[in-house]
């Protein structure tokens, strides 16, 4: 997915969230915005969600789905076992 062309939907996003291992699995700790970044980390638990979903830069990437399986990050090891 480019999230620079098309970010998640919400639906999407949580889908793939699920998929990851969590919110905090999906973000991206070397990301270029540390200022995001850290608002982010230090925003209340059940705001986090939102504040991620309108800016998903955050993201680590690439984010690429089978169905219903999802990586974030370059995971060639899993993408391999896909059919």
């Amino acid at each position: 997915m480019d999230l620079k062309e098309k970010g998640l939907s919400k639906g999407e996003f949580q889908s793939v969230c699920q998929a990851a291992g969590g919110l905090d699995a999906m973000i991206d700790p070397d990301c270029k915005d540390k200022d995001l970044l850290a608002l982010i980390r230090y925003t209340a638990a059940e705001d986090k969600l939102q504040k991620v979903l309108e800016n998903q830069t955050v993201l680590k990437q690439p984010i690429v789905r089978n169905g219903k399986q999802a990586t974030v990050g370059y995971r060639p090891e899993v993408w391999k076992e896909w059919e």
